[in-house]
């Protein structure tokens, strides 16, 4: 069973990340006590589950971070590494299947702790008060300052119990300033702070997958569509990380065997002030948006480069249209080109 499986998402969560991702590279380094379930479940990027008949050798099984019962002064808490430096614009705190054993109260800070540094010394800011809490329940608080990056948090539950999911929105962090003028650079990497704004489907995946690193890891990595038995095919409206020309595109479909796309496009537009929520006529315009790569044969389970051969000049782009014809799945979308 599955919680809130069509969840509806506050205003500082649309166009946002989760820097908490599990599958982006989020790390669970701490935790005073996870006798009943560890830590590392709430980076799941799946949603939270239940299982009334399951057990472990510590009691009954939870998805979700849960300490036992205190019998001490004191709270625990917990530090979590967040997939990349990042802007944090909210959370969602989500006691999903913790009933009678939520905490009552919760509260986060925030550091920025430079690669390889100690955690010792570390300078804590608080930056969610000290907060209630209701059983199963998705807890949605929105960050003030959106400025500040940050790199690990730590979250204390008041006094005990457990925690489903820990999910923080916010934006990836990258110092373009470093990036030269001519630098090949990946425009679409969601490192980069590249993000998927709509899209026709995402039965068996999310399109911000596609912007993943690596090439992927199985079936479920990727973004994959339901099988069209209409007219039409599906695409997806993806904001760059920053305005640049592509110059080059790859479109990978490793682990795709009897579900890859037949044929694919990619459209692009400079549309500086387009919103992270579109409008449904902001949408059907991308449709008339410049041929970057003009409709192209695919293949099952393989990395397809595209060069200047195919790959049109139509100058610096912030929002690109990637669709799949007429449906399937895209393990990842590179597209390489240079900063505006």
């Amino acid at each position: 069973m599955t919680a809130n499986a069509d969840l509806a998402l506050p205003p500082f969560a649309l166009g946002a990340i989760n820097l908490a991702s599990a599958r982006l590279g989020a790390k669970a380094l701490f935790a005073t006590d996870e006798f009943f379930a560890p830590l590392e479940r709430m980076l799941a990027d799946v949603p939270a589950s239940f299982d009334p008949d399951l057990y472990d050798d510590n009691g009954k099984y939870m998805d979700g971070w849960e300490s036992r019962r205190k019998r001490v002064p004191g709270h625990d808490w917990a530090i979590v590494r967040l997939a990349m430096p990042g802007r944090i614009f909210g959370f969602d705190v989500d006691t999903s299947y913790f009933t009678g054993n939520y905490p009552p109260h919760c509260s986060i800070e925030a550091a920025f702790i430079e690669e390889d540094a100690s955690l010792d010394n570390v300078q804590w800011t608080e930056i969610l008060d000290k907060s209630a809490l209701g059983p199963s329940a998705h807890h949605f608080f929105e960050n003030a300052d959106r400025q500040k990056v940050w790199t690990h948090l730590r979250l204390h539950i008041y006094p005990d119990g457990g925690i489903a999911r820990l999910r923080v929105y916010g934006a990836a962090h990258f110092d373009w300033s470093k990036v030269g003028a001519e630098d090949e650079i990946d425009l679409a990497y969601i490192f980069h702070g590249a993000k998927s704004l709509a899209w026709s489907d995402a039965h068996y995946g999310h399109p911000d997958k596609m912007l993943g690193p690596g090439r992927g890891l199985n079936m479920g990595d990727g973004w994959e569509t339901k099988r069209r038995r209409g007219p039409g095919h599906d695409w997806a409206v993806i904001r760059l990380g920053h305005p640049g020309t592509i110059r080059r595109v790859v479109v990978d479909t490793a682990f795709y065997k009897g579900n890859f796309p037949d044929t694919c496009e990619l459209l692009g537009a400079y549309l500086p002030d387009l919103g992270d929520s579109p409008s449904e006529a902001e949408i059907a315009a991308s449709e008339a948006w410049k041929p970057i790569l003009p409709q192209q044969k695919l293949q099952m389970d393989h990395a397809h480069e595209f060069g200047s051969d195919v790959v049109a000049d139509i100058g610096p782009v912030t929002h690109v249209r990637y669709a799949m014809h007429p449906d399937g799945g895209t393990m990842r979308l590179r597209l390489f080109g240079t900063k505006a």
